[in-house]
Parts: structure tokens; C-alpha cells; sequence
């Protein structure tokens, strides 16, 4: 059974490749026409959120460098710990929901320190796979198709980013345990 989702899994990627244009040239879509088509509306979009990108790194920058970020996980640092949140995986609370890069550079350099073993490595690990970069979705994907009230997307997104915080650390728990 291992064997043929194995096989499977391998072969997924080049049969859909294959699938599309063949399915696009029986229902008589001119594929390299639609494609151009779709890569200059894309190329559109990514030159049309260069603002909305620039205006959210410099401010992720300016918050991490004002000191504002060590500030706020000094503050909250004890109470998570009492909850079982180890504090080496805070900024990357803070992190994660702002940048990708910045957080999967932290989780980097976390396992570098810490090993890839230990609890905390676990934990941020599973931080990494159980949230989103909700500030940067909604920066980029709001700002290319222009719309100027999120309602309640940024609540939701937060929210979320939290439940699967404490979730991330919940499961390690019952995993791994304290290691």
C-alpha cells in the first residue's frame, strides 16, 4: 500500500501537468495564448502591490528595531510560560502572523540553538505549520484587488493565528510531553 501512494505521490505532479494542456487543447483553448494572457494579468498584479509590500516591511522593521516586539514578550512571557508555552517560541508568536520569511528565519535559527529535538524546536516547528502570515495575506491580496474595508478579516485571521498558537502547543504536549 506504501508502495503505490509512493508511486502515486511521484508521479501526481507531472500527470496534471500533462492533464491541463491536454484537456485545454480537446475543449480547443489556445493554451500558450491563454497562458501569455494570464502571466501579463499576474505580472500586473505583483508590480500593483509593491507599495502595499513596501509600506508593510517597513513597518515590521520598524517594530522589531523600536524594541516594541522584545517589550511585548518580556510582558507576556511569564504568563505563557505558566500555560505550558515554552518562551523560547514567543517572538515567533508575534512574528508569524506579520512575516514568513522573518518567522521561518526565526524557527531557522531556534533549531541551530536549541536542536532540532527539543521541545521548544517542536513546538515552534508546529507554530510554523499551524498559522498564517495573516497581516501579509491581507496586506497583498486585499491591496491587489483594492478593497479598502478587511470587516472582520483581520479579527478572524488574528483570532485564528492564536487558536492555532495555543493548539500548536497543545498537541505538542500531548505528543512529545515536556522534553
Amino acid at each position: 500500500m506504501l508502495a503505490w501512494i509512493e508511486l502515486l505521490s511521484a508521479w501526481m505532479i507531472p500527470m496534471l501537468i500533462a492533464f491541463i494542456p491536454l484537456y485545454a487543447a480537446y475543449r480547443k483553448v489556445p493554451v500558450y495564448e491563454t497562458f501569455i494572457d494570464g502571466a501579463k494579468d499576474g505580472f500586473g498584479t505583483a508590480v500593483s502591490i509593491i507599495p502595499h509590500l513596501v509600506g508593510m516591511l517597513t513597518a515590521i522593521s520598524m517594530f522589531r528595531a523600536s524594541g516594541a516586539l522584545d517589550t511585548i514578550i518580556q510582558s507576556i512571557r511569564p504568563f505563557l510560560e505558566l500555560l505550558g508555552v515554552p518562551g523560547e517560541v514567543l517572538p515567533l508568536a508575534l512574528l508569524r502572523p506579520l512575516t514568513g520569511a522573518g518567522s521561518l528565519a526565526f524557527v531557522t535559527d531556534l533549531i541551530k540553538t536549541q536542536g532540532p529535538d527539543t521541545f521548544a524546536a517542536k513546538v515552534a516547528a508546529t507554530i510554523q505549520g499551524s498559522t498564517d502570515t495573516t497581516l501579509y495575506v491581507l496586506t497583498v491580496y486585499f491591496g491587489a484587488v483594492g478593497i479598502r474595508n478587511s470587516r472582520y478579516a483581520l479579527k478572524v485571521g488574528l483570532f485564528s493565528d492564536i487558536v492555532g498558537f495555543f493548539a500548536a502547543v497543545a498537541v505538542c504536549w500531548l505528543l512529545f510531553g515536556q522534553s
